[in-house]
């Protein structure tokens, strides 16, 4: 039989080991949960409302029938709010970013949410020859040039061509020269919500003299809810039986490599997390996955299915598709708890991306697909965020 004392110290240890860890947990996701359903866009909208460099900024909502909303700041054409209901029907934000244009421009992660050029990810020591002429690049990843240089697309102020309930068209007339790139470019793209829950990504561009494109969306993820914590709990499957390795400066070796027997398999669904600690030397070079993974669908006319994540815990599923040969799959390796956005601080770990593209460094790697745009021809890209809403209470 148990006494007081036992029982007290019972009670006592019910407490302290499991019903205030409890609490923990549930107080900062019911909060999150409370702003999310609460938030209100016309006072959000305000912190946008600016000039930048002599050009207004602002922040346009996009929402269909089914209870999914979006907004979109031109300000780098940025997603700010990706919002879906979750399995218990609660508006839930499953994109990183911020409340105001001041918060992306004080961030230290530069990328969340932005449209990504001229050229999306690495170029070797930022140089690249074509057609006899040597380029050189702003250099701002050592002396290597990430997406597009200091100076690229996440960092520019595009025009707002059209908008709509739930679309919006945005371009941008990138000069020659800019962050070294040959050739007048104009870029236009346009983001789609549809009633299928499908956020449709259309790029074109077109230029007067030949120059590498490779444009894509840097969104941030979280499933379970923008500043919830760990994604390595997500489930994973890209459905890419290769991929491209790289060296420790993340440029890749211009091979394609199996995945099989790797960290790097997830051709079957696998949790993020389930061998991020592994010891296979990629993963250390990347510090955890920043990796291109080479889909067997290949280019294609139409988008077709790339990946798709799944949060157990929310029942949110995202599926990917592309027209692109590639997707770099980047587990939030450099967050670091630094940056605190709308919903809580953003934690080593606490997002992933999934970015559509061609290869990395494919300007110096001839046995990759090209990315070289010519005059005459015109880029066109087109990517799908798609979203499997669960059932209330499954």
């Amino acid at each position: 039989m148990m006494t007081s004392s036992m029982i007290s110290t019972f009670d006592n240890r019910f407490i302290t080991y499991f019903f205030i860890p409890l609490l923990i947990i549930l107080i900062p996701a019911c909060k999150k949960k409370a702003d999310d359903q609460n938030w209100n866009y016309q006072k959000v909208r305000t912190a946008f409302q600016q000039q930048l460099n002599g050009k207004d900024v602002d922040l346009y909502l996009l929402e269909n029938s089914n209870g999914v909303q979006v907004t979109i700041t031109n300000y780098g054409g940025r997603i700010v709010h990706l919002i879906v209901p979750d399995k218990d029907s609660q508006p839930t934000d499953i994109v990183l970013g911020y409340n105001s244009l001041d918060g992306y421009l004080n961030s230290g992660e530069l990328y969340f949410g932005a449209l990504i050029g001229r050229y999306g990810n690495r170029i070797a020591h930022g140089q690249f020859t074509l057609d006899g002429t040597t380029y050189q690049l702003a250099a701002n990843n050592g002396d290597h040039s990430l997406h597009g240089g200091p100076g690229g697309y996440h960092n520019v102020v595009w025009e707002v061509n059209n908008t709509s309930e739930n679309a919006i068209t945005l371009s941008y007339f990138s000069p020659d020269g800019e962050e070294g790139f040959p050739g007048n470019l104009r870029i236009e793209m346009t983001y789609t919500l549809t009633d299928q829950n499908e956020l449709v990504m259309e790029y074109k561009a077109t230029t007067d003299k030949a120059t590498p494109v490779n444009l894509t969306n840097h969104a941030f993820f979280n499933l379970n809810g923008d500043g919830s914590g760990s994604i390595n709990g997500h489930i994973l499957q890209v459905n890419a039986t290769q991929y491209t390795p790289v060296d420790e400066t993340l440029i890749p070796l211009g091979e394609v490599a199996s995945v099989s027997g790797t960290p790097f398999d997830f051709t079957s669904p696998t949790d993020i997390g389930a061998r991020i600690e592994d010891t296979h030397e990629q993963l250390k070079f990347g510090k955890g996955y920043d990796h291109n993974f080479v889909l067997d669908k290949g280019m294609t006319v139409t988008p077709e299915l790339a990946a798709s994540v799944r949060s157990p815990v929310s029942g949110i599923e995202l599926r990917v598709l592309t027209t692109e040969p590639g997707l770099q799959f980047y587990g939030g390796n450099f967050l670091s708890g630094t940056d605190t956005g709308k919903n809580g601080s953003y934690e080593f770990r606490g997002a992933f991306c999934l970015e559509t593209q061609h290869f990395p460094d494919s300007p110096n790697q001839p046995g990759f697909p090209s990315v070289i745009l010519r005059p005459g021809e015109t880029y066109s890209s087109q990517s799908v965020y798609e979203f499997i809403l669960p059932v209330s209470g499954e």
